[in-house]
C-alpha cells in the first residue's frame, strides 16, 4: 500500500502545482505550454504505477507502465516493423491521397454549383458508413497488404477535409470578393490570392482531425486481414495470447505517433497562418 499512497500524494501535489502554474502569466510561454501537460502526463503514469503495484493488479488485467516500457524496449524491432507497415505505409499514404483528393474535390465543388448540390450529400452519406463495414470490403478489393489500409484511410479522412475546405473557401467576405472582381481578377486569381489564404484555418482544422482518423482507420482495417505485421494484427494476436503488455505497447506507439503527426501539422499551420488571430495569441 506504500506504493499506492505515495503515488496518490504525489499526484495530488503535482495536480495542485499544475493548477497554480496554469494560472500564472508565464504559462503562456512556449516552454511552459509544453511542461504543464508533460507534467500532467507524468503524474498520471506515476499514479497508474502506484495503483497497479499497491492493489497488486494482475498483469493480464492492467500491466504497470514499467512493464509496458520493458516490453517496448524488448520488442523494439517488432514495434518498428509494425510502425512502418501501419503508420508509414498505410496511414500516411492514405492521409496524403485522401486529403489531396478532398482538397481538389472542394475546389471543384466551389467552382460548380451542380457539384455543391449533388456531391456534398453523397459525401455525407459515405462519411456516415461504419468503418467496420467498409474495411472488410476494401480489404477484399485491394488485398491484405498496406494498400487496403490506405484505401480505408482515404475514406475516413476525405469527408472532414472536404467539408472544412468548402466552408473555408466560403469564409471570405462578400465585399472582398466584389473588390477582387472590380479589379478584374479571374476566378483562379481570386482563389489563390484571397479565398485560399482565408480558408487556411479551416483547411488545417480538417487536416488535424484527419491525423487521428488516419491512424484509427489503418489500425482497425488490419483487424480484417493483413500480413503477419502491423499494429492491428499485433494487437489482435496479443489479445488472443493474453499479452496485455504487448497490446499496451502498441497502443503507446500509436499514441506517440499520432501526437507527433498532429504536432507536425500544427507546426505547419502556425507557419502558414501566422497572420490569424489565434496564432498571434500564441506568440
Amino acid at each position: 500500500m506504500i506504493w499506492l499512497w505515495g503515488a496518490v500524494l504525489f499526484w495530488v501535489a503535482a495536480w495542485g502545482f499544475n493548477i497554480w502554474a496554469a494560472g500564472q502569466p508565464f504559462a503562456r510561454q512556449r516552454l511552459w505550454r509544453i511542461l504543464i501537460p508533460a507534467l500532467f502526463g507524468v503524474t498520471l503514469m506515476i499514479l497508474w504505477e502506484g495503483v497497479v503495484r499497491g492493489l497488486q493488479v494482475a498483469p493480464v488485467i492492467l500491466p504497470a507502465p514499467s512493464a509496458i516500457g520493458a516490453t517496448m524496449s524488448r520488442a523494439l524491432p517488432v514495434l518498428w516493423a509494425d510502425f512502418v507497415q501501419t503508420i508509414l505505409k498505410g496511414a500516411l499514404s492514405g492521409y496524403v491521397i485522401g486529403c489531396g483528393a478532398a482538397f481538389l474535390t472542394a475546389v471543384a465543388i466551389d467552382r460548380s454549383p451542380f457539384l455543391q448540390a449533388g456531391l456534398l450529400p453523397i459525401g455525407n452519406f459515405v462519411a456516415a458508413l461504419p468503418i467496420v463495414g467498409i474495411a472488410p470490403i476494401l480489404v477484399m478489393w485491394f488485398g491484405f497488404d498496406w494498400q487496403s489500409k490506405a484505401a480505408v484511410v482515404v475514406v475516413m479522412v476525405f469527408f472532414p477535409v472536404l467539408v472544412n475546405t468548402v466552408a473555408g473557401l466560403a469564409a471570405s467576405e462578400r465585399m472582398q470578393r466584389d473588390l477582387m472582381a472590380t479589379w478584374g481578377a479571374s476566378y483562379w486569381q481570386g482563389l489563390f490570392k484571397l479565398r485560399l489564404p482565408a480558408a487556411m484555418p479551416f483547411i488545417f482544422n480538417g487536416l488535424k482531425i484527419a491525423t487521428t482518423l488516419a491512424l484509427i482507420g489503418a489500425i482497425v482495417a488490419e483487424f480484417f486481414g493483413s500480413p503477419i505485421v502491423g499494429m492491428g494484427f499485433r494487437i489482435s494476436t496479443a489479445v488472443g495470447k493474453l499479452s496485455l503488455d504487448m497490446v499496451w505497447a502498441e497502443i503507446a506507439v500509436a499514441a506517440l505517433a499520432g501526437s507527433v503527426f498532429y504536432g507536425l501539422v500544427a507546426v505547419v499551420e502556425s507557419a502558414v497562418t501566422f497572420w490569424h488571430p489565434s496564432q498571434r495569441g500564441r506568440t
